[in-house]
This record gives C-alpha cells, structure tokens and sequence, in this order.
C-alpha cells in the first residue's frame, strides 16, 4: 500500500459503479462469525438520527471529487485534497486503530472485507476522508476469537465524535449525524457510497443485527456524518 490515492478519474467510476446493488449487500462482515453465548453486538435505537443528517438516496451522477489543497465552494463546506487515513479514533466506543488495509472491488463485483477482525478497510473506490462526498470506512464485528475493531459500532449516538488522522499530517473532527441498522438486502448504497457531495463526509459500516443458523449477520449498521474541522 502507498500513501498516494487513485487518481480523481478513476474513483469518480468506482463510486458510480457503488451505486450497483450487489456491491453494498455484501459490504463489510458478510462473513463474519458471531460470537457463541452472547446476545450479539450492540444495536443502534430504533430512532438514532439528528444534526440535519443530508444524506439522501439521490441517484444523481457522483461528481469527481475535488483535488484542491484545501477549498470551499458554494453550497460546500470545507473540503481538502486526497490523503490517505492512517488512524481512527471514535472515543465514545473505545475504537482506536492505525491497522487500515485497502477495499476495492472484486471481480464478481463485490466490496472486498479486510483480512481480520482487527483491521479497518478503507474503500479506495470513494473520496479519502475530507474530500467532498463520503469516504467509506469499514471493519468486521467480531469473529471466533471475539469482540472486532467495529463491536460497539451500534451504541455511536448523533453528535459524538469521529476523528480520522491522514497520511499528510492532518487531524480530521467528523460528527455523527445518524446511526442506522439496515437489512442487507435493503442496504441504502446510494446513501453509503455516492451521498449529496456537497460536504466531506463519513460512512461507517459494519454487520449486525440478528445472527442465522448459516454464521451470517442479517444486518448492516451504518454511522453518517461529516468533517466539523481539519489540523
């Protein structure tokens, strides 16, 4: 792995190609294993959604994301350049974790998961943390071993904080604007992997929700929001 992104151009084709169905069924932990004599990872409540959240299921075309330095433009708020995340940190659950690894798309046309439950997969199809629109960020819940990086992904509530450090020396703040469980068979792709472009913005996904007699979760959990302030 580089410290250097995809070009503009070719995310600008990978995040329209998210916005195919099959891609974010599968999304992060579609394999993953639960863990024995447990009740399963947290759940988000049934209404976890404030701070005007504007993700929307819009179909428009994705725009290239912007490789300016640092811009704003109307109707956008802040946005910077191309950096890769090197550390998450979401103080509310406990996550810390530097171990991020590169998701992309497979050849059956699905989102690749990361390796172990103890690392963060950051899709290279989708803008980096801070450029204009969502970067996507994604780890398992758990595996035979126990507890993943994303286990407590379910209890994140509005307004707590995400900071993302990148490859360029930056600190990102993101606030959360909601948490959600879908189905994965309801999965909101266009929320997920194109949203409104009009700010940065943040996905966190992971698997949860009811675990089948075939070792799947049913479900996915999905935290929104959007960059408050760069360093």
């Amino acid at each position: 792995m580089t410290d250097t992104p995809s070009t503009g151009g070719r995310r600008g084709k990978l995040v329209a190609a998210a916005a195919s169905a099959v891609l974010a069924v599968v999304g992060v932990g579609a394999v993953a294993v639960g863990i024995r004599g447990s009740d399963g990872p947290p759940a988000p409540t049934a209404s976890s959604t404030s701070l005007g959240s504007t993700a929307t299921s819009d179909a428009r075309p994705a725009p290239a994301v912007s490789s300016s330095p640092v811009g704003t433009a109307p109707r956008f708020g802040r946005f910077l350049s191309a950096s890769r995340p090197t550390m998450l940190d979401i103080a509310s659950i406990g996550v810390h974790s530097g171990d991020f690894v590169d998701l992309d798309v497979t050849s059956d046309g699905t989102i690749s998961v990361p390796g172990t439950a103890h690392e963060v997969g950051f899709y290279v199809g989708g803008p980096t943390p801070g450029q204009l629109g969502p970067a996507v960020i994604a780890a398992h819940v758990d595996s035979t071993q126990g507890p993943g990086v994303f286990y407590r992904l379910g209890q994140v509530k509005p307004g707590a904080a995400v900071r993302v450090s990148r490859a360029d020396g930056s600190v990102l703040q993101f606030v959360v604007d909601k948490v959600a469980l879908y189905p994965k068979d309801r999965f909101p792709t266009d929320e997920v992997y194109r949203g409104t472009f009009d700010r940065a913005e943040i996905r966190l996904v992971t698997c949860g929700g009811t675990f089948d007699k075939v070792r799947h979760y049913l479900d996915n959990v999905v935290v929104f929001g959007h960059l408050v302030s760069a360093t």
